[in-house]
């Protein structure tokens, strides 16, 4: 503990000499009042007590990351393959069984604007008589997506994915069946019909369509 200082003593001789009281005794010096008492100095040399630190604060660990899963990446859709249904009907017998599907589809429920028809052989009808009219006009009906599209497999390729597409195996050559099945298998949403000679579609599917 730092020590503290006493109290100074007062001598009589810094007093000056004591009054003498009329009985002859000499009356005591008064005290006078102490203040208030200085603070104690710090010893020289010895420094008070260290407070310790406080203790380091840890940040928590980083942590490690881990490898990316292998596969597909994160939010990404894998490719939706279409229901295939299968009508068998004779070349000439092609495209009125493909109409009468078109037919029940929309009977069903399925709107105008979800179907595109496809032809191997002989355009549809619908197809001849607005492709009279110029191909600028034709295509702008297709981009509409108002109504059932109509379309062959010489230029098939221009036409866009729809829910479902109808092929109609209704003649040409076999080059003609092969990329116009393919080519109907990447544009159906949904599913994909096929009116046609059910031995050659399924060796026409069956060559990776």
């Amino acid at each position: 503990m730092p020590l503290i200082p006493e109290e100074p003593q007062i001598h009589e001789s810094a007093q000056g000499p004591r009054a003498t009281p009329a009985n002859g005794r000499t009356a005591p010096t008064p005290r006078p009042v102490p203040g208030p008492r200085p603070a104690a100095p710090s010893r020289p040399g010895r420094p008070g007590p260290l407070r310790p630190a406080p203790p380091v604060q840890r940040t928590p660990r980083d942590v490690a990351a881990k490898p990316a899963p292998s596969g597909p990446a994160a939010g990404a859709t894998a490719p939706v393959t279409p229901q295939i249904q299968l009508i068998p009907a004779s070349a000439e017998g092609a495209l009125d069984a493909a109409e009468e599907a078109v037919d029940l589809l929309l009977d069903s429920g399925r709107a105008p604007g979800d179907i595109l028809l496809i032809t191997t052989g002989e355009q549809h009808p619908w197809a001849a008589h607005e492709l009279s009219f110029g191909e600028t006009s034709y295509w702008a009906q297709h981009d509409a997506a108002d109504d059932v599209f109509y379309t062959d497999a010489t230029i098939a390729a221009r036409a866009s994915s729809r829910p479902v597409v109808v092929v109609a195996v209704n003649g040409g050559p076999e080059t003609a069946a092969v990329s116009a099945l393919s080519l109907a298998h990447s544009r159906a949403g949904a599913l994909l019909i096929v009116c046609g000679d059910p031995q050659r579609i399924n060796s026409v599917l069956g060559a990776g369509v």
